[in-house]
């Protein structure tokens, strides 16, 4: 075990809750060369971090297949003694499969997964009971560490903590209010009744993308005479979560700042609308909360991942969650 490769090529959430693998392996084998394979754009989570030898980026979006062969390559060349694939999908499975590595694992569902040494079963409950992502994830090195699944961590640098500094010289909460699918979005009227309801002297810092920018001045010009402001596409994602962990409380959808805020253990409060927490993607900070519907709703969940609209047409499971609900995570 002097080289591994771990394979997360999914969206950026996925890619953070994979971390929690690097700090197992690091654990275990601290004289390993650890790398990671991530699509691009989502490299620079990795900048500076302490156990991570080599990024190796996948580009889907231009010349998606003549890369991934170009990636193949890389890694066939890297000699790996062990090749770890967190996803279920044929690309990665080509990767790992026909990696050279020793030591090939991932899960039963990835169609290549007849040609991994190692074939570990993917299960999203077991007795009925919700199984979190970074347990699923764990069961792919436990043969090799042990039984108990570390957290996700992200590494802001110094640099980071620095950019960060001038917006943290009050009390202040962060909201991530954007998400790519619809019905996994708080509504942008009800962000804005929690930004009023929130006590006055407390800076709010919207955050997100660059394409979340428009819905964050939606947000922003809703609440004339509020201390709020829209960080939303200048900070990059270690600033993002730099910044998260200095605040009272994070207010996110079930999306990726929900990750970001676990993998630095900072406040955090997890709005669910049209997905459910036993899915296993909740969140993992000391101080965490879930806020979703209280009642019953047959329609819910619609699916194991967001939609575009709501298929009845009501929104109820995001309409129906009270501000009260949202200001009771604050300390008091």
């Amino acid at each position: 075990m002097q080289k591994v490769l771990v394979v997360q090529t999914a969206f950026i959430g996925d890619v953070v809750l994979a971390t929690g693998l690097l700090e197992k392996l690091h654990a275990y084998f601290p004289q390993a060369s650890i790398d990671i394979a991530v699509r691009k754009g989502n490299e620079s989570l990795f900048i500076e971090h302490p156990y991570v030898h080599e990024v190796l980026v996948w580009d889907k979006k231009k010349n998606k297949y003549r890369n991934l062969f170009q990636l193949l390559k890389q890694i066939r060349s890297n000699r790996y003694d062990c090749v770890i694939n967190v996803q279920r999908y044929a690309a990665t499975g080509l990767l790992t499969a026909f990696s050279r590595a020793r030591r090939t694992i991932g899960f039963d569902k990835n169609p290549f997964s007849f040609l991994f040494t190692d074939v570990i079963r993917h299960v999203f409950s077991e007795e009925g009971k919700g199984i979190h992502e970074i347990e699923r994830n764990h069961l792919l090195v436990a043969s090799l560490t042990d039984a108990h699944a570390a957290r996700p961590r992200l590494y802001p640098s110094q640099r980071d903590m620095e950019a960060v500094a001038p917006w943290q010289t009050q009390t202040y909460v962060c909201m991530a209010p954007a998400s790519v699918w619809f019905t996994k979005q708080f509504p942008a009227d009800q962000w804005i009744s929690l930004i009023g309801s929130l006590p006055a002297e407390y800076k709010v810092y919207l955050l997100g993308a660059p394409g979340d920018r428009a819905l964050c001045d939606e947000m922003t010009n809703a609440v004339q005479g509020r201390q709020v402001e829209n960080l939303a596409g200048k900070l990059s994602f270690l600033q993002s979560a730099a910044l998260m962990q200095g605040a009272l409380m994070n207010y996110v959808n079930d999306s990726a700042p929900m990750h970001f805020a676990s993998a630095v253990n900072a406040p955090v409060t997890a709005v669910y609308c049209s997905t459910i927490p036993a899915f296993g993607y909740g969140p993992l900070s000391d101080n965490s909360h879930i806020v979703e519907v209280t009642e019953a709703l047959s329609c819910r969940p619609c699916g194991l991942h967001g939609k575009k609209t709501c298929p009845q047409a009501h929104f109820h499971c995001a309409r129906h969650i009270t501000t009260r609900q949202l200001l009771d995570c604050l300390p008091r």
